[in-house]
């Protein structure tokens, strides 16, 4: 394994959720009706579809949170103009990424007929913000990242209608929604950005457990008390079920599908219950990868420390994998150049594969991605002298 200074178990974490990531959206691609069917809709989901998407929850919040703390570290070897101009440029070239890039290989629509703004925007947008933020005290930084992501449950009564200027604001800022521009394009807001921003400043916050002269049996012992003491949040919020998540769990048809109500937490936006079992539960990994290293952890790291390349990589390679598997089985390629029209004509209503293939296609997509990968984090590490690779 190349050597670095980088701190191993964050890179650790950020490659466990971006192999898992990878399995969310070959289901986008390969599952039957996945283009149209929630796999958390209980009227239509099964324990083991519902589990494949539940798995996924972690990817989002663990990328945004460690996105923070990253920015923290990089900081804390800069001036904190230098962190500002870094932060503010990169989540501009981000949400450049997302708008031109990530869209185009998300749907090979070159009319760009419906521009969605996912996780990419996300990150952009929060570091951003936190370019900002990061001249105010620890404290202050802490306590408006705490009340963002405790707090904006408080606003989901807020409902907009409409493409005004006061409607599109919110919908960026706490409501995912489609905005219409005209017969042939619109914009799907489906991350609104308010409570990623205070995740991404818990994540900034948390960076000062990491730095070099910092105990490492205090950091660990706050791992234990904050990802303990948030999975039991968790718990406490949803038996209560009255605040922490836009949808309360009910009574379903069985035991197993109360269960799953339960756990059927609101990722768009993210509730304050949805990020409490996700980020919970990763800071409970980071603790006990603290000091673990062999050679499963070292195929992890590779994905770790090249999250955006592998990103963009692997959905153009799921993308392209789709295409050919509809040519291979007589479909019709092209309804899978995903424009508003083959959605709105509903042309792959009846496509998709069982999730046994979706599983399959995943292992093989991970293990073809690792070489690439690897070349490239081995050329990142013997190249830290070129500023722009910071930016990829």
């Amino acid at each position: 394994m190349v050597k670095t200074n980088r701190i191993e178990s964050i890179d650790i974490l950020r490659g466990v959720v971006m192999v898992i990531m990878a399995l969310d959206h070959v289901r986008d691609y390969f599952h039957y009706g996945s283009f149209f069917i929630n796999p958390t809709n209980l009227a239509t989901t099964t324990p083991i579809l519902f589990f494949t998407r539940f798995i996924t929850h972690y990817c989002a919040p663990v990328f945004v949170f460690l996105a923070g703390t990253s920015a923290f570290l990089y900081g804390s070897k800069k001036t904190k103009n230098e962190l500002f101009k870094f932060l503010l440029t990169r989540g501009l070239w981000l949400i450049l990424l997302e708008i031109v890039l990530n869209n185009l290989i998300w749907k090979f629509d070159i009319t760009y007929s419906r521009l969605i703004l996912q996780v990419i925007w996300a990150i952009g947008f929060s570091m951003i913000v936190l370019s900002f933020l990061i001249f105010l005290s620890r404290k202050t930084t802490l306590l408006i990242g705490i009340l963002i992501v405790v707090g904006h449950n408080t606003l989901d009564s807020i409902v907009m209608n409409g493409a005004s200027l006061k409607s599109i604001f919110w919908y960026t800022l706490h409501q995912p929604n489609i905005i219409t521009l005209n017969n042939n394009n619109d914009i799907g807001i489906f991350y609104p950005v308010l409570p990623w921003i205070g995740l991404m400043i818990l994540g900034y916050c948390l960076g000062s457990l990491y730095t070099r002269d910092f105990n490492i049996e205090i950091r660990k012992k706050w791992l234990v008390i904050l990802g303990t003491g948030s999975i039991i949040l968790f718990f406490v919020l949803r038996s209560i079920n009255v605040y922490g998540d836009l949808v309360p769990w009910t009574v379903q048809r069985n035991t197993t599908y109360t269960v799953l109500s339960f756990f059927n937490v609101t990722k768009y936006p993210p509730s304050l219950a949805y990020i409490l079992i996700t980020i919970g539960p990763a800071l409970l990994f980071l603790y006990g990868m603290e000091t673990v290293k062999n050679k499963l952890t070292d195929f992890f790291l590779v994905f770790g420390r090249v999250p955006l390349f592998y990103y963009f990589l692997h959905v153009l390679v799921i993308h392209i994998l789709a295409i050919i598997g509809i040519l291979i089985f007589g479909g019709n390629w092209q309804d899978m150049i995903l424009t508003k029209e083959v959605f709105a004509n509903a042309n792959l209503i009846n496509y998709g594969y069982s999730l046994f293939v979706v599983y399959l296609v995943w292992i093989g997509i991970i293990a073809l991605l690792y070489i690439p990968c690897k070349k490239y984090m081995i050329y990142k590490s013997e190249n830290k002298n070129k500023w722009w690779l910071s930016y990829l």
